[in-house]
């Protein structure tokens, strides 16, 4: 039998932790060296990435200074897996949550989010939808201790680093309205460059848009609304904005035909470079407020 002396314990011990200080030291330089983010200290440039989670819509947005932001969650709790490799391994928490509106394929994964991360803030409407997976949706959010807020034209999140977040729609109480007409429309501006996120607006939301902002619509890249269908992205809409991209989150072969080839058509036609998540996976962009890069 041995029998270990208070000396020995102590060096034990300091081993102990001298393994554990390497072990962490090689797990961050390999994520740096992978280029995995570690941590929020930020990085002076704005990253935005549309996940790749099938027939949905789901948004991420690290501004700057590390403000994150989730825009949607698309179906299921596919989200956790792209979540995870976009955030990295230790970050736990989210920012601000913005539920565009109660479709299952934009909230679906949502309730895993809750589960997973702590978020702060959650943006919403009044628009409540009738199925079993707004009403999770809801109860998770209730349930996070977020502060929740009702969405409204002209609020605007500051994200830190001169990066900023303006809800453009719904400007009144939306509850009594149709689920994709309820959307919430935001804009993401940072330096020289903007990003619009339109949900499933249809092309009445869309006209409405024109009419209220004409020429401030203007954005280097536009989230088609409602996966490429064609109640959406009309002529007048796309030349309002004047996109130099358009983003079609849509899943492989899904049975709606999405993107329609009309959509397609105007798209083209305005000479918008148009990437779809099912052909291409999760699309980032990052921008230093003066030059725009497609990763």
């Amino acid at each position: 039998m041995v029998f270990f002396g208070a000396g020995t314990r102590a060096h034990i011990r300091i081993r102990a932790v001298v393994l554990c200080v390497l072990i962490i030291g090689a797990v961050v330089t390999y994520g740096a060296e992978a280029g995995a983010p570690f941590g929020r200290a930020g990085t002076d440039t704005l990253r935005v990435t549309f996940f790749d989670v099938g027939q949905g819509d789901a948004v991420f947005i690290e501004s700057p200074t590390g403000v994150q932001v989730l825009i949607d969650g698309g179906p299921d709790a596919g989200v956790l897996r792209v979540l995870a490799r976009e955030m990295g391994f230790f970050d736990r928490s989210i920012d601000v949550v913005i539920a565009t509106h109660p479709d299952a394929d934009h909230v679906g994964g949502l309730p895993d989010v809750f589960a997973r991360y702590d978020v702060a803030s959650v943006l919403l409407t009044e628009n409540t939808g009738e199925s079993a997976t707004a009403d999770a949706f809801r109860e998770y959010a209730r349930s996070e201790g977020a502060g929740i807020t009702i969405a409204r034209h002209g609020m605007t999140y500051d994200l830190g680093g001169g990066a900023h977040l303006t809800v453009l729609f719904p400007d009144r109480d939306v509850a009594m309205l149709e689920s994709n007409t309820s959307s919430i429309i935001v804009r993401l501006t940072y330096g020289e460059h903007e990003f619009l996120f339109t949900g499933d607006a249809p092309q009445s939301i869309e006209d409405y848009l024109v009419v209220t902002y004409g020429d401030a619509l203007r954005s280097d890249v536009l989230k088609v609304g409602h996966h490429g269908s064609r109640t959406s992205t009309s002529e007048l809409f796309v030349a309002a904005v004047n996109p130099t991209y358009a983003i079609i989150s849509a899943g492989e072969d899904n049975r709606y035909g999405h993107p329609h080839k009309d959509v397609l058509d105007v798209l083209t036609q305005a000479g918008v470079i148009t990437k779809n998540t099912a052909d291409e996976g999760s699309i980032s962009f990052v921008s230093d407020g003066e030059t725009l890069r497609l990763k």
